[in-house]
């Protein structure tokens, strides 16, 4: 009753706005977006199916799933080392780096940065410039042609918009700088050519985590709706992919009902709303990471409903994420192990330093973060102690 009381407030509010959420229209076609999720079932590979049994594994046994940009194998980022020698011919070069970011305001990226600083500092590089494109095409490029003027021996970047910022990262691999990259590669480049290596945690993998959070915390059987970035971003499209493959393979009795595009990532309470307006007895809710799911969540609380109402599940270890778990209000999520992966560029640069062969796409493997294991993967995350505000939270 009460969720029912809850949906014809929220209609009675959403008039005119329903469908607006986050920058463009939510779900401007549920029959386009069954249709969606009907592909996705029927197109279950053996690829899917058997991705555990034959994925690559890291040092410590953890499965890869994800493969690179351009289909590229995994090699494992625990694979990625230096000698001493090694080291030591790098701190004796006066090298200089510079770090571009599509998005420099989230928890990922303030770890991904601490990985790579410690590193540089470790390997005497120092870094000349660190920008943030706030996920504008158009300011990255300013940023790498400002980059460029510093004269780096590398760069580390993600790129904002595989194609708009293409020619940028093209004409610093034409002045011989050496570019390793995160998560995405610019379009029509090749590894071992125009750029070092693309590291990434294992998207995939996340989303399959993300997925069976879900799947296991309804019992095998219910309804959902997916909140996701409507863009052509490699990383996102994975991890969403990964998430719709594994929900049709091992939760069949799992319906995917809606799903709600967005392009802003701040306010996606608009989507929570709309879905909970549009499917007031829906079981759980999916996002693509973990700053939409704030927005689903507040959608969520703000219906009067909490996590045993509608379970959520999401990627990326984020600390207001983080302490939802721990209160039991977030299911889980698959994290990404960001520090671990700026280890692995800034070490990928060194090895273009030295003339070491690079494999073109390098992952780190996916984790399972949930209320059993939150102040754990916590430390494991950003390499630090969990704070006192999450062990309040889990209650020790």
């Amino acid at each position: 009753m009460k969720r029912k009381l809850v949906s014809v407030i929220l209609a009675i509010g959403m008039i005119g706005t329903m469908m607006a959420g986050c920058g463009n229209s939510a779900d401007s076609s549920d029959a386009a977006a069954k249709t969606k999720t009907d592909t996705a079932a029927d197109a279950i590979t053996e690829k899917e199916t058997d991705a555990p049994d034959e994925a690559v594994q890291d040092a410590d046994g953890s499965k890869i799933l994800s493969t690179g940009p351009n289909g590229e194998a995994a090699t494992p980022a625990s694979d990625i080392t230096l000698t001493e020698e090694e080291k030591q011919q790098i701190r004796d070069g006066g090298y200089k780096a510079a770090i571009s970011l599509h998005y420099g305001g989230n928890d990922w990226a303030t770890s991904q940065l601490e990985g790579l600083k410690a590193t540089f500092e470790d390997l005497g590089i120092e870094i000349v410039a660190t920008t943030d494109a706030n996920f504008s095409a158009e300011q990255q490029v300013s940023d790498i042609e400002t980059i460029m003027a510093k004269d780096p021996d590398v760069i580390i970047s993600i790129p904002t918009d595989a194609t708009a910022t293409a020619d940028a990262f093209k004409k610093a691999a034409d002045e011989g700088i050496k570019l390793v990259f995160m998560d995405n590669v610019p379009s029509e480049m090749t590894a071992g050519k125009d750029y070092v290596s693309c590291v990434s945690a294992d998207n995939y993998g996340n989303g399959c985590v993300a997925a069976e959070l879900m799947g296991e915390a309804l019992g095998g059987e219910g309804q959902i709706g997916m909140v996701y970035y409507d863009a052509d971003f490699f990383v996102t499209n994975q991890r969403d992919q990964g998430f719709k493959e594994t929900m049709a393979a091992k939760y069949p009795d799992v319906e995917i009902v809606t799903e709600q595009g967005f392009t802003d990532e701040n306010g996606c309470s608009e989507q929570g709303d709309a879905i909970l307006t549009q499917y007031p007895m829906i079981n759980g809710i999916y996002a693509s990471w973990d700053v939409p799911m704030e927005g689903v969540l507040s959608s969520v609380k703000a219906a009067g409903l909490t996590g045993d109402d509608v379970k959520l599940t999401t990627i990326d270890l984020g600390n207001n994420i983080a302490k939802e778990i721990a209160e039991g209000n977030v299911v889980g999520l698959g994290a990404q192990l960001p520090y671990d992966q700026g280890v692995a560029e800034a070490t990928l640069a060194a090895y273009s330093l030295l003339g070491k062969e690079a494999p073109a796409y390098v992952a780190v493997a996916a984790k399972k973060v949930d209320g059993s294991n939150i102040l754990e993967a916590y430390k494991d995350v950003y390499h630090v102690e969990a704070p006192d505000w999450l062990q309040e939270a889990a209650g020790k």
